[in-house]
């Protein structure tokens, strides 16, 4: 699927949880069968206003991760359907176990939102930075991954959950970021967009790595070096076709993400190629470290995935 961007310097930037604050009110009044589990951050998850509209759908477990997923699981199997509301540190970080067998062993059709994702929580440190989580959701059976890349796409995600009878994990950072795509850019869960076309190397990115991904294939082009952009914001189920068809036509592929190196987005898309087109490829992302406190810019720049940084990563590569 095939979109185009344009990348503006006076581009908007807005929060993904504002997206999904909007997405769950506008569910809300559509559909009488969502409800809200939220332990404990409804202000900064942005489920708050949901809480205060529709009261009699809305739980409050306070700091109590596992019980949030407990009862969620016993609502989808009552037929509602419950969105799950926490930072990624603590879900699935606190509650995987609860999440394995309460909600993919039941295959319950449980909602999993979860904000602060990444490096961008900045100042709040190490504890509070979820870079693992998209490794722990992918290895469970039946649960879906997704990454949404900015406002307007976090806000389709949520739309588009609701259609879908099963788990489903959704990620995303806590600072405003830039909205590159529109109410009208196509969005399928499970199909990639090709953001950029290009002959010499893809990149494939999740999250806001998609807007640097851009970046970096506009300063490339300069230099003579054709990229294509691949926006994966699904991670599971990853679009096999999209990623192959691209790489038979670069022969190199790079991916970038806020995430561990490991387990996330570049070990999918590594598999998928592995297993049917190997090729020269880069893995771009947080190096087995963990993080540590200072803002989002600092750490982004510290740890390579500021577009400048990935650029030079690429030419080594």
């Amino acid at each position: 699927m095939t979109s185009k961007i344009q990348i503006s310097k006076q581009i908007e930037l807005k929060a993904c949880r504002d997206g999904f604050g909007e997405a769950l009110l506008e569910l809300g009044k559509k559909n009488k069968d969502v409800v809200v589990v939220s332990a404990d951050l409804a202000e900064s998850t942005r489920c708050l206003e949901f809480g205060k509209k529709y009261p009699s759908r809305f739980i409050e477990v306070g700091v109590a991760e596992q019980n949030m997923i407990g009862i969620a699981s016993g609502l989808a199997l009552e037929g509602e359907i419950p969105f799950c509301c926490s930072f990624a540190v603590f879900s699935p970080g606190t509650n995987w176990e609860q999440i394995r067998l309460s909600v993919c062993y039941n295959q319950a059709n449980v909602k999993i939102v979860s904000s602060h994702a990444g490096l961008n929580v900045g100042e709040d440190g190490a504890t509070h930075q979820a870079l693992e989580d998209m490794a722990l959701m992918r290895a469970l059976p039946n649960m879906i991954v997704i990454a949404p890349c900015d406002f307007e796409e976090t806000k389709k995600v949520v739309l588009e959950a609701t259609k879908i009878k099963g788990p489903v994990y959704i990620r995303y950072g806590r600072e405003k970021t830039p909205v590159i795509t529109t109410k009208q850019s196509k969005f399928q869960i499970g199909q990639a967009n090709i953001l950029r076309q290009g002959k010499d190397i893809t990149i494939i990115a999740c999250g806001p790595m998609v807007y640097e991904a851009l970046l970096v294939a506009e300063e490339l082009a300069k230099q003579k070096i054709s990229v294509e952009v691949i926006n994966c914001h699904t991670i599971k189920p990853i679009d096999k076709a999209t990623i192959i068809k691209s790489a038979k036509k670069t022969g190199k592929v790079v991916t970038i993400e806020e995430h561990q190196v490991n387990g996330g987005l570049g070990g999918a898309v590594a598999e998928v190629l592995a297993q049917n087109y190997p090729v020269p490829m880069k893995i771009i992302g947080m190096p087995d470290k963990f993080g540590e406190s200072g803002t989002a810019e600092q750490l982004l720049n510290k740890y390579g995935l500021n577009y400048k940084a990935i650029i030079n990563a690429i030419k080594k590569f």
